[in-house]
């Protein structure tokens, strides 16, 4: 059987379609806007949208799909919470959507579907003994996803693998999600450029200052790695210490920084518990932003 999979970004949807949970084959590949500022409505309208485009150009229609989506469906109401396109908060969109397509669809955290698709597509086919798969999303926010044995985690509240708001700095910035200093207000991309720009005096983005820090032309841009070093080295210890997992795949624009895999990698020894001592390969993803519907689709 097909497998097809949707990844609703807050601009773009997108829409893929595999082979066969077997033979993971991309057959098809389409996106059209979003179009979020429209409303929650136009939003299902869009899905319907690209479904049919893709049915009518394969010439077969889906018995089901699976969706990546920001946030996360509640289990206990069944409507849409945590989500930063914030029309769709609320709304019981796992109902809508079946309503809309008339067939059976499976709701997943696009950070879960990530996790997914790396461990069963990505990088995890280098480590085929991996129970435990953890996928980090390093960028603008910080989130995660859990994958045992090829199933996403998604937990008694469908909040499994956030380990973004946690709190990582007693006395951190406030964030959105009501605490104050979680991972994601130190350790994310814009956490990290405001932290820059509150000392310099002048705000950089982040690729500026890893340029300036590495060029050893500015102490500021050099407090700032060095602060993302240290507190990275603590919240994955954290994740490492609770879940243990046999691997970590790191996803998002700061995951893109090496030092995070040399001198990131040395600082979670501190923290560990287990004597200093870390042999879990922690990696970057292969899939690049396919990873999304790839993983929405392996659902």
């Amino acid at each position: 059987m097909k497998l097809w999979g949707i990844d609703l970004g807050g601009t773009k949807i997108e829409c893929a379609v595999l082979e066969s949970s077997e033979n993971m084959k991309v057959l098809i590949r389409k996106r059209i806007p979003t179009e979020a500022d429209k409303g929650y409505e136009h939003i299902i309208s869009q899905i319907k949208k690209l479904v049919d485009l893709v049915a009518d150009e394969l010439g077969e229609r889906p018995q089901k799909i699976g969706f990546a989506t920001p946030g996360v469906l509640d289990p206990a109401t069944q409507t849409m919470k945590n989500c930063n396109t914030v029309c769709m908060n609320g709304n019981p969109m796992n109902k809508d959507l079946e309503e809309a397509l008339g067939i059976s669809v499976k709701l997943a955290n696009d950070a879960n579907c990530f996790a997914l698709a790396e461990a069963l597509m990505g990088a995890g086919k280098d480590y085929p003994e991996a129970e435990l798969v953890f996928g980090v999303i390093m960028g603008t926010g910080v989130g995660g996803g859990l994958v045992v044995h090829g199933k996403v985690i998604g937990g008694q509240h469908g909040i499994g693998g956030e380990w973004g708001h946690n709190i990582l700095e007693e006395d951190g910035d406030p964030c959105y999600c009501g605490k104050s200093g979680c991972v994601e207000k130190v350790i994310a991309g814009p956490a990290l450029e405001k932290f820059y720009a509150t000392n310099a005096g002048t705000p950089l983005k982040l690729k500026e200052i890893l340029e300036r820090h590495e060029a050893g032309i500015d102490p500021v841009a050099t407090a700032t790695i060095e602060r993302l070093l240290e507190y990275y080295g603590r919240a994955i210890s954290t994740l490492i210490n609770v879940l243990d997992p046999n691997l970590i795949v790191i996803g998002g624009g700061v995951g893109n920084i090496d030092l995070l895999y040399t001198e990131g990698y040395e600082r979670i020894k501190k923290y560990i518990f287990n004597d200093k001592k870390i042999t879990t390969p922690i990696v970057k993803p292969l899939l690049g932003d396919s990873a999304g519907v790839f993983g929405a689709a392996l659902l």
